[in-house]
């Protein structure tokens, strides 16, 4: 990379996350598109794998004080530089202004490091890219207004939907240091944070997949109703990704189904599934894998017959985008059963791509024997599923909108 291109500063929250592979495949995208950025990370990776997307990015990585008073004199340093800054005066008054209404050490933490991060960020930086709208786009935003320079972002899922709305509305506002653009991955998101937006505009970037990195999808045959049944699940143990009714459901398949469930990543709520399926008896019927990297994980949906991700909204409104991992599973052929919560809808029309349905366990459960016991019926769904990906799906269209937008922002 030449230092003579504008530079970008990209924040994420964690990096690399093997969770966030949809992050990694956008940032290389946009490398291989001729941006030149460097990676502001607010966390130290806790992940022990990398994917290999992680493996292939090129730009620096810089992380920033976790907790500030773990490095304190750089934290002194950050804040007395800030002070000289002709942004300090308006930037902290804006960050009163969030504090009065967010009394957390967090918030505290996002104008720390801000500080720190718009001293270290390198002198020719032309503009800041967050991905998410919560905690990351706080410190972008307290940098930008620090340092005089334009900022975008990228939204989610959780960031859209637990983050308060006065907040959100003073992000997408101008006349608030709020974002030059923003990006989200759903129709769903985006005409929700466009409502919400008094001047910046927010658009819809599907991240897409880039085929080059998957193989071609194996030819499967046709199982007999009374072979085994191979279920396959990637996410997070957490609420919003519903595993728990899951195994619920999984304990009301009929007996003369010969199931088994494997279930790939880690979470908060390890011990709590674990204990469920105990309860229930099923426990040798699983497989739990832990976190994995991407080819694991391709691996693995090559080897099921259907995957199940029972996606539901939490109790703090927390819910799944458009997770990636659907796309992934129909780029194997992988039949897909989940509900419609969100932008699942966008990609899966229930009964021509796969099955949406309610996320309560008999319903699960119905589902899940109707796709056992009707073996045709699955790979019929996942052709229709993996054609929609390739025609409507890709990842390069998307890549090209949002470079489009950041070299605007460079170059305004």
């Amino acid at each position: 990379m030449s230092d003579a291109k504008p530079r970008l500063a990209v924040a994420v929250k964690g990096w690399p996350r093997l969770s966030e592979t949809f992050i990694a495949q956008e940032l290389l995208a946009l490398e291989r598109a001729g941006i030149d950025f460097e990676i502001w990370s607010l966390r130290h990776p806790t992940d022990t794998k990398t994917h290999p997307l992680h493996d292939q990015l090129r730009a620096s990585v810089h992380y920033l004080p976790e907790y500030l008073h773990d490095e304190p004199l750089r934290v002194l340093r950050g804040l007395f530089a800030a002070l000289l800054r002709p942004g300090f005066w308006r930037t902290s008054a804006q960050f009163l202004r969030d504090f009065r209404r967010d009394v957390t050490r967090n918030r505290v933490r996002r104008f720390g490091q801000a500080c720190v991060m718009a001293r270290e960020l390198p002198r020719d930086t032309q503009a800041i890219y967050a991905h998410f709208l919560h905690t990351p786009s706080s410190v972008a935003r307290y940098t930008a207004g620090l340092r005089g320079l334009p900022w975008a972002f990228s939204a989610h899922a959780k960031d859209i939907w637990t983050s308060p709305e006065w907040e959100l509305r003073e992000k997408l506002a101008k006349d608030t240091n709020g974002a030059g653009f923003g990006a989200t991955c759903t129709a769903f998101g985006a005409d929700h944070l466009n409502a919400l937006a008094a001047t910046t505009p927010v658009d819809l970037v599907y991240h897409g997949l880039d085929l080059v990195r998957f193989p071609d999808a194996p030819t499967r045959t046709q199982r007999t109703p009374d072979a085994p049944f191979g279920m396959l699940s990637v996410g997070r143990l957490v609420e919003k990704k519903g595993f728990d009714r899951l195994i619920d459901a999984l304990a009301l398949l009929p007996e003369n189904i010969s199931w088994h469930w494997t279930h790939i990543g880690g979470g908060t709520l390890d011990a709590d599934m674990r204990a469920r399926a105990d309860a229930h008896g099923i426990s040798a019927r699983i497989t739990w894998c832990g976190a994995c990297d991407q080819p694991e994980v391709i691996a693995a949906m090559r080897a099921a017959d259907l995957f199940v991700l029972p996606s539901r909204i939490a109790k703090d409104g927390d819910r799944d985008g458009l997770p990636n991992v659907l796309m992934e599973a129909a780029s194997q052929k992988l039949p897909i059963l989940s509900t419609p919560v969100s932008a699942i809808p966008e990609f899966i029309d229930t009964g021509v791509h796969g099955i949406l349905c309610a996320d309560d366990p008999a319903t699960l459960a119905n589902e899940m024997t109707r796709l056992a016991e009707t073996p045709n019926l699955g790979p019929k769904l996942a052709e229709a599923a993996h054609a929609r990906l390739h025609a409507e799906f890709t990842m390069q269209p998307g890549i090209d909108h949002l470079a489009k937008r950041l070299r605007t922002l460079m170059h305004p």
